[in-house]
């Protein structure tokens, strides 16, 4: 886990073990188009969804600890940490 202060809304260790094998298992299978690696912690991404949804911020006023909107989703709505969804 990261070096700030956890938020109510985050992922414990126990959980984020039981997701952790299928979010892998996803960005191995949704690389980004431009072949960006990106450089976000996935369990912070995770986070930055979670915070969102428990809250009902806008994307733009996450907070400045946990990953941009940018990285988090797009206007689209078809990235997650910088995957992008091929639709063909």
């Amino acid at each position: 886990m990261s070096d700030r202060k956890p938020y109510p809304s985050d992922l414990s260790d126990e959980r984020w073990e039981l997701i952790r094998p299928v979010i892998i298992s996803w960005k191995g299978r949704h690389p980004s188009v431009s072949g960006h690696q990106g450089h976000y912690d996935m369990r912070e991404i995770v986070n930055a969804i979670l915070y969102q949804a428990r809250t009902g911020c806008q994307w733009r006023y996450l907070p400045h600890d946990l990953p941009p909107h940018s990285a988090v989703c797009d206007p689209l709505g078809d990235r997650i940490g910088g995957a992008r969804e091929h639709s063909r």
